[in-house]
C-alpha cells in the first residue's frame, strides 16, 4: 500500500502552479488537503478566473475518493496538482465536525448547477468531456447554449493513454472558460493532468463526475431534505442498487477505520508537540 502524500509533498507538487495554494488556506483531514473556502467563495473563484489563463482544475473528493486513496497509488499525485480541492461530502463534514475540524462543503453537483444557472452565458463556449449525446443535448437545450464542444472518450479510459491524450488535445483545440470532465475518477483527474502537461490548455477543468446527468434529467438528485440530512448517499443507493451497493455498503464504511487511524496519528503528534514545548527533547 502506498502511503498518502504528506502536506509538505502536496505543497511541493503545487509549487509549479502560478496559483499555488499555501498551507494557511488548507485543512488537512483524513490524509487529504481541503481548501478552507465555502461554496460561494469556491464558485466565485472559479467564475472569476480569466478564460485565457493556463489550465487549472478542481477536484471534489468524497468518502469514496478518500477510501480509494488508501489503495490506489495513482490518486494522491493527481489530487496534489489540483488548483482547488473542495469537499463533496456532508458525511465527511460531519466526521470532521466531530473531530473538531471545520470542513466546508462544496458538492460538485451543486457547483456545476450554479455555474450553469448563474455564470455561464449562452453564447460562450463550453467544453464537455464524457457523458453521452442525450445528456449533452438536454443540458444544451435546458440552458440555451450555443457553443458546446463535446468529446466522448472510449470506455476503459484509465488504461488507454492515447485516448487520454486525445481528450487533452480536444481541450486545447476547443478553448473554453469551463471544461467539464465527466468520466468518473480517476479518469477525469488523469485528463486534467494531461491538460496540465500539454501546456497549451486554458480554462478551469471541473472533475464533477455525474453532475451533468442530474442537470439533464438522466439521473435524479436526492430531495433537499435528504441532502441536508446527509442522506444523499442513501438516495443514490436506492436509485442504483446494483451499481452502487458495494461503494456505499462495503467500501464506504471503511472511512471509519481511516478516521480512527487519523485520530491516533493526530493525538500522537500533539503529544510530541507538547513534549517539545516542555523541553523533553
Amino acid at each position: 500500500m502506498t502511503a498518502p502524500l504528506t502536506p509538505s509533498e502536496i505543497e511541493a507538487a503545487l509549487a509549479r502552479d502560478g496559483d499555488r495554494r499555501v498551507a494557511t488556506r488548507h485543512v488537512w483531514f483524513l490524509n487529504s488537503a481541503f481548501d478552507r473556502i465555502g461554496f460561494e467563495t469556491a464558485l466565485r473563484r472559479v467564475a472569476e478566473r480569466p478564460a485565457a489563463k493556463p489550465f487549472a482544475f478542481v477536484v471534489t473528493p468524497n468518502v469514496d475518493h478518500l477510501v480509494r486513496l488508501r489503495r490506489d497509488k495513482l490518486l494522491a499525485p493527481l489530487y496534489a496538482q489540483a488548483w482547488l480541492t473542495v469537499c463533496d461530502s456532508r458525511v465527511l463534514e460531519l466526521i470532521a465536525a466531530f473531530s473538531g475540524e471545520a470542513l466546508d462543503v462544496t458538492p460538485g453537483s451543486d457547483l456545476t448547477e450554479a455555474l450553469f444557472e448563474r455564470v455561464i452565458h449562452p453564447d460562450e463556449p463550453v467544453t464537455v468531456i464524457g457523458g453521452n449525446a442525450q445528456v449533452v443535448e438536454a443540458v444544451t437545450r435546458r440552458y440555451g447554449l450555443n457553443r458546446v464542444n463535446w468529446h466522448q472518450p472510449p470506455m476503459g479510459l484509465r488504461h488507454k493513454p492515447e485516448a487520454i491524450a486525445d481528450c487533452a488535445r480536444f481541450v486545447a483545440e476547443h478553448p473554453a472558460r469551463f471544461v467539464f470532465l465527466c468520466v468518473g475518477s480517476p479518469q477525469q483527474e488523469m485528463i486534467a493532468e494531461a491538460c496540465l502537461e500539454r501546456g497549451d490548455c486554458t480554462g478551469v477543468g471541473l472533475c464533477v463526475g455525474a453532475s451533468l446527468d442530474f442537470l439533464s434529467g438522466k439521473a435524479r438528485r436526492a430531495p433537499v431534505w435528504m441532502r441536508r440530512a446527509r442522506l444523499e448517499w442513501l438516495h443514490r443507493l436506492m436509485e442504483q442498487p446494483a451499481r452502487l451497493w458495494r461503494r456505499y455498503l462495503v467500501d464506504g464504511p471503511k472511512i471509519l477505520f481511516i478516521w480512527w487511524e487519523w485520530r491516533k496519528a493526530r493525538a500522537k503528534l500533539r503529544r510530541f508537540e507538547r513534549q517539545l514545548k516542555r523541553g523533553f527533547f
